[in-house]
């Protein structure tokens, strides 16, 4: 299947240089111009995908070729683009009727070349270009430098190929630069290089956002969030070139992909790329007439989630059921299975070890069979306790021994993937592509897998595995990984027919 779908990159030379400050400003734009919009993040990045959700009101994806693939990624892009799932429910009157105003949004990761291992462009931002043909533009930082980022811009064209094209940088946003300055360094820009030029914006103090650890804060956590991003959208739209921006996303050749699309709350089939390269397509069935109910963590403490996840058990045959460790008391009824995925349950380890019904409902279901994913926060919250940097521990649920403790650095960050080891009990999970991030620890990290990092010959035990049990650090995407899933909801469905009593026939 092809189809048009207007699509722009926005990327950087390096982290920090405002790509998801001028994403963000775009979108809120995008949005009150009537536009039909769905956003992404290259890369794992969750935090960043919360920025987009707070600026449309809808989710937001990730675009990430080491986790899911070149084929899967391009699905999933295709997929959530013309669904409507990630759209704006906003319509559109007036003169504005029958056009195409549907665009998709996605933000870049680190460095446009940055990927695999520090070493290689491999799963990096031009790596996701590429693989979607999308054509970018670049966020240029202008503080301190004029005529020097000639160069700099032509190094970024010019660096896998001479031609400039095949770069997919087809224009630049100049950051920090007065609009004085601005108009000089446009023209000097446009005349030395190959690249237009699409607006630029002032040094603003105020819509810088704080970071904690490498990643930003969450949105929730940014005094008067909305109203900055609306004011930023102010300044953005009238400093950029939306328009111009907008007929770029039009230019985008159109998506072809062979797939169904994963993304639709119908059965479906689910794929990834084989290590060899070849497309291994896993045949989804049905477990059950009624959904398993699948609760799922989700709030303050617990919101590390990728949406493609959720739509991907949907599509298996999973109800998600929402709820909340911090301010739930009791666990939702006829839970079929039960899943942690990541957040920053240290930061709220008070709280959660207050309340202590729900940690006592939650150590009772998951030893008496109910089956489990805790992903690294999810993994810390189910040990015996947490440590905050002060030293004080709190006492968690204790489905595990050990206690997760602050580290001064990332001790294992970034791609791995995950050798040796069953899931739910299966022998044919095969590797696991997974990724680490967390400044906490634990001497109790389990020994089911070998985690194995790409271009390294680094690796390291990790991971409880058992027949109801899958928990450790590593996060998992089940674009990438469909047999995780599906081992998960097999094991939901053995539950359901041990509780009500039937015997199931292999």
């Amino acid at each position: 299947m092809k189809m048009d779908i207007p699509r722009i990159l926005i990327t950087a030379g390096k982290s920090g240089t405002g790509k998801t400050m001028v994403t963000c400003g775009i979108l809120e734009v995008l949005k009150r111009k009537g536009f039909q919009i769905t956003a992404y993040k290259c890369g794992p990045d969750y935090i960043d995908p919360m920025f987009h959700r707070e600026v449309l009101g809808i989710p937001g994806y990730n675009l990430d070729i080491f986790l899911c693939g070149r084929r899967m990624m391009r699905e999933l892009l295709f997929c959530h683009s013309i669904s409507g799932k990630g759209i704006s429910e906003k319509k559109i009157s007036g003169a504005e009727q029958g056009a195409d105003h549907r665009i998709s949004v996605i933000e870049g990761v680190m460095g446009y070349y940055d990927g695999l291992g520090g070493i290689s462009y491999k799963a990096s931002t031009y790596d996701v270009a590429d693989a979607t043909d999308t054509p970018s533009v670049m966020v240029v930082n202008c503080k301190g430098a004029s005529v020097s980022l000639i160069p700099y811009i032509q190094g970024f064209l010019k660096y896998q190929d001479e031609k400039a094209e095949n770069s997919h940088i087809q224009g630049v946003i100049l950051n920090r630069i007065s609009p004085a300055m601005y108009e000089r360094l446009k023209a000097l820009v446009e005349n030395e290089t190959s690249v237009r030029v699409y607006g630029y914006v002032p040094d603003i103090k105020d819509f810088r956002f704080e970071s904690r650890y490498l990643g930003l804060k969450m949105p929730e956590e940014v005094e008067e969030i909305k109203e900055k991003l609306k004011k930023l959208g102010e300044l953005l739209e009238e400093s950029l070139d939306i328009d111009g921006l907008v007929k770029l996303a039009g230019s985008a050749p159109p998506l072809q992909t062979d797939g169904e699309g994963i993304c639709s709350r119908r059965k479906s089939s689910v794929g990834k790329d084989s290590k060899a390269g070849k497309d291994e397509v896993i045949s989804i069935r049905e477990w059950t007439q009624d959904s398993l109910r699948i609760g799922v963590a989700m709030d303050e403490a617990f919101c590390f989630i990728y949406q493609d996840n959720l739509n991907i058990l949907e599509g298996m045959g999973a109800e998600i059921i929402p709820f909340s460790p911090l301010h739930d008391a009791e666990l939702p009824d006829r839970l079929d299975g039960i899943i942690f995925y990541g957040g920053y349950p240290e930061l709220h380890a008070k709280k959660l070890s207050e309340n202590q019904s729900m940690r006592k409902q939650i150590k009772q279901a998951v030893s008496e069979g109910m089956p489990c994913i805790a992903e690294c926060g999810g993994f810390m919250f189910l040990m015996e306790s947490i440590r905050d940097e002060r030293g004080t521990a709190y006492p968690m649920c204790g489905v595990f021994g050990g206690e997760s403790f602050p580290t001064s650095s990332l001790r294992r960050f970034g791609y791995v993937t995950l050798r040796g080891g069953k899931v739910f009990g299966r022998k044919d999970a095969g590797d696991i592509l997974a990724h680490e991030f967390h400044y906490c620890d634990s001497e109790r990290c389990g020994e089911s897998f070998v985690a194995k990092k790409p271009l390294s010959d680094r690796e390291w035990k990790c991971m409880i595995s058992t027949d109801t049990i899958l928990a450790g650090y590593p996060h998992i995407h089940y674009a990438g990984s469909p047999k995780v899933a599906e081992a998960f909801l097999d094991a939901c469905s053995d539950y359901r027919r041990k509780k009500q009593g039937k015997v199931r026939v292999r």
